[in-house]
């Protein structure tokens, strides 16, 4: 008797992701989906999970016979989504806009087992920024690359320059909630 080995997909580009995941012990293979990433600028809810499950959507058409997890995290300030920064200017007007306040981080989940729709999950963090100056702002950018990042920076890298305090999954801030992961993918006998 044949025991079928299970393929998990994560789709995604994010080393951070995979880091997390691979930090579970779960095997799997990293696709990046192309897919225009939708931006519902009042609606980080439904911002975060339509793009998880597009994300996931379009695994499944090229991997049938594969589980599929795809993650779309956002940061939510004063009602609106802070994207990533399209220049290093931009970061720092973000990290100047956060500076002393409280913002929100989304990330979607979306989750299929071939021969089934996608179901999809939704954590959220709160993140509370130190009061940075000018010179703080400089030192931190100087340390890490903010333009990949939503609201330009990571709480992994050099976060203790820049964050004060947080409440909710600190790997969901990094864009994937192990917690949730963790819990789906005991479900379905990966870990």
């Amino acid at each position: 008797m044949t025991r079928h080995v299970k393929t998990l997909i994560l789709a995604s580009a994010s080393g951070r992701r995979s880091r997390i995941l691979a930090d579970l012990g779960v095997s799997f293979k990293v696709v990046i989906p192309e897919v225009k990433e939708l931006n519902y600028v009042n609606d980080p809810e439904r911002t975060v999970r339509r793009n998880a499950l597009r994300k996931n959507k379009w695994c499944r058409r090229r991997f049938p016979d594969c589980s599929i997890l795809a993650a779309d995290t956002i940061v939510e300030f004063m009602g609106k989504i802070i994207n990533k920064p399209s220049s290093m200017k931009e970061a720092g007007e973000f990290l100047r806009m956060l500076s002393g306040k409280t913002h929100r981080v989304f990330t979607g989940i979306a989750f299929s087992r071939p021969g089934f729709r996608a179901t999809s999950r939704m954590d959220i963090s709160s993140v509370t920024f130190k009061r940075l100056t000018d010179i703080k702002i400089r030192k931190y950018l100087a340390k890490v690359k903010p333009m990949d990042r939503a609201g330009a920076y990571d709480i992994d890298e050099n976060g203790d320059l820049l964050i004060a305090s947080f409440t909710g999954s600190r790997t969901n801030i990094m864009g994937l909630s192990s917690e949730t992961t963790a819990e789906l993918l005991k479900k379905e006998g990966f870990l």
